[in-house]
């Protein structure tokens, strides 16, 4: 896919691993709409990058029915979720344990609806935004790893709708490998464990080789748009060091 003039839209596009993908797709020549909730952030991506803004809640189901409809995007990518409340098992509250699920599978939901019924045009992509979490769990976030791991599994479940309905949608979960450092997810995950084993979060964070900030993230996001031999993959992985790798293989 050729990302020049495609219209493409980010949730949770003003900072963190949002923000390097719309770094990326900017020079792309993408149409690009950031959706976040924090107006302050949004004026500031609009100013340095010249992109759309629009202020909305990803879990406002007649919000993403709306944006979806007005905007008919070619690729729509579901960055946008909560930080997880740290804590063990044993300690943490359930609104705490919730808090990923409340935000990111049910601001999911609502998307791939929207995507699903108006329908996108065929040929679309939608992104989900999982975690390797998603199969090594994260004892200390609560129900953040089953959260992730139910994306990965909502893609899966979407393709299958679309091939059911003909619609030629494609659906996708991307899946950071590591934790990345200066992102508000990446930072309390990397504190939280480094708190945990008596070091300091740098050094939690160099276990995992070489980093994958923002940017780098969006560069291989833009690769998985851009390169024909990851269209079919249901789940791929990014890392800083290796780069993309499949996880899951076309949908059954």
């Amino acid at each position: 896919m050729n990302l020049k003039d495609k219209r493409v839209v980010v949730t949770g596009g003003s900072r963190g691993l949002g923000l390097g993908l719309v770094e990326a797709l900017v020079p792309q020549g993408a149409k690009v709409l950031v959706v976040a909730r924090d107006a302050g952030d949004l004026q500031a991506v609009r100013a340095r990058l010249g992109v759309e803004i629009i202020s909305a809640d990803v879990t406002d189901a007649a919000a993403a029915r709306r944006i979806i409809a007005d905007i008919r995007p070619e690729i729509v990518v579901l960055n946008a979720g909560a930080t997880p409340r740290m804590g063990p098992i044993d300690q943490v509250s359930w609104e705490d344990f919730s808090v990923t699920w409340d935000t990111d599978v049910k601001g999911a939901l609502y998307w791939l609806q929207a995507a699903l019924n108006l329908p996108l045009a065929p040929g679309s992509r939608v992104l989900l935004g999982s975690s390797g979490a998603a199969q090594q769990g994260s004892p200390l976030s609560g129900g953040y790893a089953g959260a992730k791991r139910m994306q990965w599994l909502m893609a899966k479940y979407a393709n299958r709708i679309s091939a059911q309905k003909k619609l030629g949608i494609r659906i996708q979960a991307i899946v950071p490998m590591q934790i990345i450092g200066g992102t508000g997810v990446g930072e309390a995950g990397a504190g939280a464990y480094a708190r945990a084993q008596g070091i300091e979060t740098e050094a939690f964070l160099a276990r995992f080789g070489t980093p994958m900030p923002p940017r780098l993230f969006g560069e291989h996001v833009v690769k998985i748009l851009t390169e024909a031999q990851y269209d079919s993959a249901v789940a791929l992985g990014l890392k800083g060091d290796t780069g993309i790798t499949t996880l899951e293989g076309e949908a059954a």
